[in-house]
C-alpha cells in the first residue's frame, strides 16, 4: 500500500482508471499530474488543509481526479448523490461548509439554484460551464503539475442516504497525516480479505458518490491496480465486462445479485466470470437463498461485511464462514459487537437486541450533536440502529433496522425475514415490507411488490404471493395484503427508501397550532 504518486514514478503508463463503456482512461502519470493541478488550484483559491469542497457529478474520470486532488491538499471532500432533489443538494452544500462546489452539465438542472446565493461556495462546472459557473478544466489546466508544498491527507466527508430523514454528514477528525498513510480498515477488506493488489483489475458497478464505491476505487489505486468504472449498473453488462476486462475483484450490493440471478440461464452462462477472485458485498442484507445461489455460481469468493459510513465498527464473513453460519454478516474485525436490550443490558447468545460496537472508532454527525448523542450509550458504545443477535462463536446476524420493526398485537416482526422469502418468488422483481395501521392489532404487515410483469399485477398474484409466503413463514409474519408498484424507491446503492412507501399508508400528523 502506498499512494498513486509513487506508482506514477514506478509505472507511469499503467492505466489507473478506465471508463467501462467509452474506454476513456487515464494513466498513473496523468492521474498524478491532474490531481497535482487540482490541488494547486485549490490552494490558489485560498483553500487550506481542513477546508471543504463538494462535488456532484455522474460516474466519470474527473470524479476520481478531483477526489485525489482534495486528498493530497488536505481537504474534506463531499460527494453528493445525483438522485437528490435541488433542496437536498443545496442543504448538503451549505451544511458541509463547502468553499468550492464542482459539477457537470448533466447535473445543471439540479444546481442552478446555487447561483447567486449569498455566502455560497465558488461554483465550478466541467466541460462547458453554464452562466454562474467557472471552468474547472481550464483553471486547473493552467496550474503547475508539481505537488503543492504543504501536502497533507484529506478525507471524504459523506452524507447518510437519508432513508429515514435529512442526510447527515459523517466527519472524521482532521489528523494532518502524510498523504500515503494507509487506511487499516480498507487494507483488511481489500488487500487481506479480497486479495486486491497491484495485479488487480477492479470492476466498479456502483455510483461513485457512495462511501464503499468511492473508497474501494481509491484503494484499488493505492494498491497500484487498475479500476474499470461502469457508468451505471446493468446486470448483463456487468457480466460482459468481467469477461472483457478479466476483472479480478468487484464491490456489489444484494440487489445487483438478484438482478443477475433473474437473467435467463442462457444469458448468465454466456459470459466467463472465472477471473473474479473476490466479490465484496454490503450496504443491505443479502437474502440467504440469493447468496447461496451466488456462491454456487461464482464459487466461494463472496466476502460480506457489515459497516456504515460512520466507520464505528466492522464485521466480515468469508464465503467459507458463511456456508457454516448461513445468514451471518461475520465476526468483528474492528471493535467488539454487543447486543443490548432497551435498558442497555447485554442480551444472551441467540437473543435479539440492538447492535452496538464497543472499543471502536468514534464518529460524529456534522452539525447534529443530538443525533450523535443518540448513537451512543453511557458506556461510549455506538450503534447504527440495526437489530440482530450473536451466536456462540461470535458471528453476527442482522434481523432488520430498529426503525423498520413492526409491532402487531405486542409481537415484534422484522420485515427483512418476509422480504427475503418474497424476493425468491419468480414473479417478484423487488419487494418492501412494513407495518400499516390496524385498529385491533396496532399494526399489520403490508407488502409492496415490484413484479417482473406489471400486467400480471392484481388480486390473483396477490393471493399467490400470500400463499407462497405462508408456506415458509408463520402467518403473523406474512402480509395481510399486497400492493403493486412499477418500481420501488431504492437509492442507486441498493438501499430501499421505505419511508416513501410507508408514509402513504399512515395518517399525517396534525399540524401544530
Amino acid at each position: 500500500m502506498t499512494h498513486p504518486s509513487v506508482h506514477a514514478r514506478t509505472y507511469p503508463n499503467k492505466i489507473a482508471y478506465q471508463m467501462a463503456t467509452t474506454g476513456k482512461a487515464i494513466t498513473y502519470r496523468e492521474l498524478d499530474e491532474l490531481s497535482n493541478q487540482g490541488a494547486q488550484l485549490f490552494r490558489s483559491l485560498g483553500l487550506r488543509a481542513g477546508d471543504h469542497i463538494a462535488l456532484l457529478m455522474e460516474n466519470r474520470l474527473a470524479f476520481m481526479e478531483i477526489c485525489w486532488a482534495a486528498q493530497r491538499a488536505g481537504l474534506y471532500y463531499t460527494a453528493i448523490s445525483r438522485y437528490l432533489t435541488q433542496d437536498e443538494i443545496a442543504y448538503i452544500v451549505k451544511d458541509c461548509g463547502a468553499k468550492v462546489f464542482i459539477t457537470t452539465p448533466k447535473c445543471a438542472d439540479q444546481v442552478r439554484g446555487l447561483v447567486g446565493q449569498p455566502d455560497g461556495p465558488l461554483l465550478y462546472m466541467m466541460d462547458e460551464p453554464e452562466p454562474g459557473f467557472r471552468s474547472f478544466d481550464r483553471e486547473a489546466a493552467a496550474q503547475p503539475a508539481m505537488p503543492i508544498a504543504d501536502e497533507l491527507a484529506g478525507y471524504d466527508m459523506l452524507y447518510s442516504s437519508g432513508t429515514t430523514g435529512r442526510p447527515k454528514g459523517i466527519k472524521k477528525e482532521f489528523e494532518g497525516k502524510a498523504i500515503d498513510v494507509p487506511n487499516p480498515l480498507l487494507k483488511i477488506l481489500c488487500a487481506d480479505m479480497c486479495g486486491m493488489s497491484s495485479d488487480s483489475i477492479y470492476l466498479s458497478p456502483a455510483p461513485l458518490y457512495h462511501a464503499a464505491p468511492l473508497r474501494f476505487n481509491m484503494m484499488a489505486i493505492t494498491l497500484g491496480g487498475t479500476s474499470i468504472i461502469m457508468e451505471h449498473f446493468d446486470a448483463e453488462e456487468f457480466l460482459k465486462l468481467v469477461e472483457k476486462y478479466k476483472a479480478t475483484q468487484s464491490q456489489l450490493v444484494p440487489t445487483m445479485f438478484v438482478r443477475m440471478l433473474k437473467l435467463p440461464d442462457e444469458v448468465r452462462t454466456r459470459y466467463n466470470v472465472s477471473s473474479l477472485k473476490g466479490a465484496i458485498h454490503a450496504a443491505a442484507p443479502c437474502p440467504v437463498d440469493v447468496k447461496a445461489k451466488m456462491i454456487e455460481w461464482w464459487g466461494p469468493i463472496l466476502i460480506e461485511y457489515y459497516a456504515g459510513s460512520e466507520g464505528n465498527g466492522v464485521t466480515v464473513s468469508t464465503s467459507q464462514q458463511w456456508l457454516t453460519h448461513r445468514g451471518t454478516v461475520g465476526r468483528a474485525v474492528v471493535g467488539k459487537v454487543k447486543i443490548l436490550d432497551e435498558n442497555d443490558e447485554e442480551r444472551p447468545v441467540g437473543e435479539i437486541g440492538t447492535v452496538y460496537f464497543a472499543d471502536a472508532p468514534a464518529f460524529a454527525y456534522h452539525n447534529d450533536p443530538e443525533k450523535t448523542k443518540k448513537a451512543y450509550n453511557e458506556k461510549g458504545w455506538s450503534t447504527l440502529g440495526d437489530v440482530g443477535y450473536l451466536d456462540a462463536e461470535g458471528f453476527l446476524y442482522l434481523t432488520d433496522r430498529k426503525s423498520y420493526m413492526i409491532i402487531s398485537g405486542g409481537v415484534n416482526i422484522y420485515p427483512q425475514e418476509t422480504e427475503d422469502v418474497l424476493i425468491t418468488h419468480p414473479a417478484v422483481s423487488d419487494v418492501a415490507v412494513f407495518g400499516v395501521p390496524n385498529e385491533e392489532m396496532g399494526e399489520e404487515v403490508k407488502a409492496v411488490v415490484q413484479p417482473h410483469d406489471m400486467a400480471k399485477a392484481g388480486k390473483e398474484l396477490e393471493a399467490e404471493l400470500i400463499v407462497f409466503c405462508r408456506k415458509h413463514l408463520s402467518p403473523i409474519k406474512c402480509p395481510k395484503s399486497i400492493d403493486f408498484e412499477a418500481e420501488l424507491p431504492r437509492t442507486p446503492t441498493g438501499k430501499l427508501v421505505k419511508r416513501h412507501l410507508r408514509d402513504k399508508y399512515w395518517p399525517k400528523p396534525a399540524a401544530k397550532g
